[in-house]
């Protein structure tokens, strides 16, 4: 399997463990507005990684290529629907805004985590 593919492989399958094992911890050990912070926000952030993969994968898969247009078009509605549910949380004080932003985090912890380990198998690899 080629660098690529490895990466959005384990990329999408660290979101989810990384948004479950943050998200379960949060309710072990924090306060419930904070836990429920980075509960939403961890879901919020998998799910726009996962539709927008998925908008990406249809738009550039022959034959049925999509124009740019649209693929930036949906990307705005969903940054701009993101926008409106973050604000939602914050303003009716739903979550706690530092929970939040780490549960918006995971998607960012997942990408930092792949790069380390396709680093390591570089260097490794060159080593032997």
């Amino acid at each position: 399997m080629d660098i690529q593919k490895r990466i959005l492989t384990f990329v999408t399958r660290s979101n989810w463990i990384l948004f479950l094992a943050a998200s379960i911890l949060g309710f072990l050990l924090l306060p419930a507005d904070f836990a429920k912070g980075v509960l939403f926000g961890g879901l919020l952030v998998t799910v726009n990684f996962h539709l927008l993969a998925g908008t990406l994968r249809k738009a550039l898969t022959p034959p049925h290529l999509s124009s740019h247009n649209l693929v930036i078009a949906k990307y705005f509605l969903r940054f701009i629907g993101s926008g409106f549910i973050i604000f939602i949380l914050i303003a009716g004080n739903y979550v706690n805004p530092v929970g939040l932003v780490i549960g918006l985090s995971v998607v960012v912890f997942s990408i930092m985590l792949a790069t380390l380990c396709e680093i390591t198998k570089l260097i490794f690899k060159e080593a032997v």
